[in-house]
């Protein structure tokens, strides 16, 4: 006889995300919302099947509405071709949020989860309750400037190199979990999740873009209650990389737990009580007047020139052309139009990839009225007041645009960063001070 499920399963639903279905599900009806972001390969049936997973699950349940998602391209959601940005599965979010009802919801985000997070949460702070980070990374990638990653570029590779006849044996169960060990039945469910969750190339194209992110720039932009949990011993995910979160992320509570357990399935008590603790034992937080946002400055070139040679007549007609060609462009990306100056514009997106594609579509649009327009892109914390964007990010996304050239879109190397997986190509424009801002900056320019 087949087991009943337990009070307050849901069965598996889907929710829309731009032109794909994200699979999801909703275990319990407590008071707070919790949007689960699981690390690497998920797949909501076989992940069920582990009764030390489900149960966690149904603990997490006793006073939470829990909310468990299969990635785009993973699981039971849509299969799509190659990697998928940081941008777009925070788009995906949103979009299960939405699907289940949940106006505001705390964000738990275990390990390669934990990025996608932390961006959530500092990007979209007037939808998140709190964050809990559960073993979460930083940064994949180790070498002299993060001696706290899982692997250097030679170990990446030669990880990839096994990976076809590896794939589906549940090698690394023991890594996983060492107080339970390398046992049978452990490789058996873990490889019956790897196969349903994901192929081979699949995998590699999505670990690809995982290794090259990096979200230490994120952290301090992070303006919701934060708990950060991290095993002291954890094989896989450095315990520094908490360490680091937790001096970076304002006001947050950093708890290290004992043992070398990267997932607290098999022993959950201690992560439990603190995540109870942390989304039930305190008052809802003022809402945030600080979020991460991706400003985007664009500016005519030659406008002087051309407006002394037209008239003011055929340079107003020509200048409303443009106003409207550059508002069309924000429409179609999400932009969010901050300001109009003369022949300028300021603008934020939610995510950089998008506000890249946006500044493209708005220097080719203009090329046919026989303008040029130079472009400039920063992603920081910024603040909002009175539908108003300020702050250090804002600075320095119109210092980037003024060095920029014509036709040119040129961002810091902090957006360069969040957009690896988005196939987007850049070319070097080397360090430089922006004036009025601290320190030296990298730039890139947006090529092909």
């Amino acid at each position: 006889m087949q087991a009943r499920e337990p009070v307050g399963v849901t069965e598996i639903r889907f929710a829309r995300s731009g032109d794909i279905d994200v699979a999801y599900r909703v275990v319990g009806d407590g008071p707070v919302d919790l949007v689960c972001v699981e690390g690497a390969y998920t797949h909501l049936e076989i992940g069920w099947e582990l009764p030390q997973y489900r149960r966690y699950c149904e603990r997490l349940a006793e006073f939470t509405r829990l909310i468990l998602f299969d990635k785009r391209g993973m699981g039971m959601s849509d299969r799509v071709p190659g990697a998928t940005t940081l941008e777009e599965r925070m788009d995906d979010i949103r979009a299960v949020m939405d699907a289940a009802g949940s106006e505001r919801a705390a964000v738990l985000g275990e390990s390669e989860g934990g990025p996608l997070s932390m961006l959530f949460a500092a990007a979209h702070p007037e939808r998140t309750v709190g964050l809990v980070l559960q073993g979460a990374e930083v940064r994949e990638r180790r070498d002299d400037d993060w001696p706290w990653g899982e692997g250097d570029e030679e170990e990446f590779e030669a990880y990839f190199a096994s990976l076809p006849e590896n794939w589906g044996k549940g090698l690394g169960f023991g890594y996983l979990v060492p107080s339970v060990g390398d046992v049978e039945w452990g490789r058996a469910w873990l490889g019956r999740v790897q196969v349903h969750a994901a192929t081979p190339a699949s995998w590699e194209a999505f670990a690809r873009m995982a290794f090259e992110i990096d979200v230490r720039h994120v952290a301090p932009a992070i303006n919701v209650p934060t708990l950060i949990l991290h095993a002291v011993e954890d094989q896989i995910c450095h315990v520094e990389n908490a360490r680091f979160l937790a001096r970076t992320i304002p006001g947050s509570r950093y708890v290290e737990l004992p043992g070398g357990d990267h997932v607290p399935w098999f022993d959950p008590d201690a992560a439990l009580a603190e995540i109870r603790e942390f989304l039930t034992g305190q008052r809802e937080a003022r809402r945030p007047n600080r979020a991460l946002a991706t400003v985007l400055f664009t500016d005519l070139v030659g406008s002087t020139a051309l407006a002394a040679e037209l008239g003011d007549r055929r340079w107003r007609d020509l200048l409303e052309q443009h106003h409207a060609s550059v508002r069309h462009e924000l429409a179609r990306f999400d932009g969010n139009e901050v300001d109009t100056a003369g022949d300028g514009f300021f603008a934020t997106f939610d995510g950089p990839a998008r506000a890249i594609r946006c500044a493209r579509a708005i220097v080719e649009s203009v090329r046919p009225l026989g303008l040029d327009v130079r472009a400039g892109l920063h992603t920081g914390e910024v603040e909002l007041a009175d539908g108003k964007v300020a702050g250090i990010a804002v600075n320095i996304g119109a210092r980037v645009a003024a060095r920029a050239d014509a036709g040119e879109v040129l961002v810091s190397s902090t957006v360069k960063d969040l957009v690896a997986g988005s196939g987007l190509e850049f070319e070097d424009r080397g360090t430089a001070a922006l004036k009025g801002v601290p320190g030296e900056w990298r730039t890139f320019a947006v090529i092909g």
